[in-house]
């Protein structure tokens, strides 16, 4: 509530010393970047890296296709209740708006900060761990892949 007192609307949308026309943000998301970002976030790496240790824990092919197929329809409940969140609240925001208007101010700070100090980070390099684990995988048939090689290629991956 202090920043909404200590600053005014105008100083907000008017950069000093401009004409009266408000900042607007560029929108600089190509279809190509959208369908990219939504896909990882669905899809995430998480299929490419367990669908073997499913089928070593389950013992059967048949048995690793049910437990897949339950975790789809636990994935496609979640992905309802995201729904369910985004017509009761239309705003802006995702979780963060859904955390300040069911549980308050600080729960949401505090899961938006760990949101983006841990979880989104540690997300980032378990994909890029995995996808450089895949890029290496052709050219070390037969042998371990030196995990030195796979860390750099995920940090370039993570800098772009």
């Amino acid at each position: 509530m202090l920043l909404k007192s200590s600053l005014s609307e105008k100083s907000l949308l008017l950069p000093s010393g401009s004409p009266s026309s408000p900042i607007s943000i560029k929108k600089s998301l190509s279809l190509l970047n959208g369908v990219t970002l939504i896909v990882g976030a669905i899809v995430g790496s998480g299929i490419f890296v367990s669908p073997k240790g499913v089928l070593q824990e389950s013992g059967s092919v048949g048995m690793s296709l049910v437990v897949w197929s339950c975790t789809g329809i636990f994935s496609m409940l979640g992905a309802m209740c995201y729904i369910e969140l985004g017509t009761t609240f239309p705003k802006s925001g995702s979780d963060y708006t859904y955390m300040l208007n069911c549980f308050g101010e600080l729960p949401a700070f505090l899961y938006l900060w760990v949101y983006m100090v841990i979880i989104g980070p540690v997300g980032n390099a378990i994909a890029s761990l995995a996808f450089a684990n895949y890029v290496l995988e052709p050219f070390f048939v037969g042998c371990m892949i030196p995990q030195s090689a796979i860390r750099i290629i995920a940090a370039i991956v993570m800098c772009k």
